[in-house]
């Protein structure tokens, strides 16, 4: 990429990363109340993308193959009781990726 066209992409995702921001300020402002599918949706949309990047997550896993699919169990079963239990959503997905990458790169190579 040349000079300009690299100033042209930042500007461009800067511009994009601003109008995300503000947009929400500018349609809903503090005095007016939002609608209620904009509320319905800050309340089920959290739920589904976590949902979704489970999927997404696991989608390739082969419990036929080595290692049968144990390092991401592993993981998963941590990340769920640490949730449970501390109900600290970086502390449990922190500890489960550290789990993972252990397995994956130490155990199970």
């Amino acid at each position: 990429m040349t000079q300009t066209e690299i100033l042209i992409t930042i500007a461009m995702m800067s511009l994009g990363t601003m109008v995300t921001r503000f947009l929400p300020f500018l349609c809903f402002p503090d005095n007016t109340k939002a609608p209620a599918l904009v509320l319905y949706l800050g309340k089920a949309l959290p739920y589904s993308v976590m949902g979704f990047l489970v999927v997404y997550c696991l989608k390739g896993v082969s419990v036929t193959a080595y290692p049968f699919a144990a390092p991401e169990a592993a993981a998963v079963a941590c990340v769920a009781c640490l949730h449970l239990w501390l109900k600290k959503p970086l502390i449990s997905i922190g500890a489960g990726t550290v789990i993972y990458m252990t397995l994956v790169q130490l155990v199970f190579v």
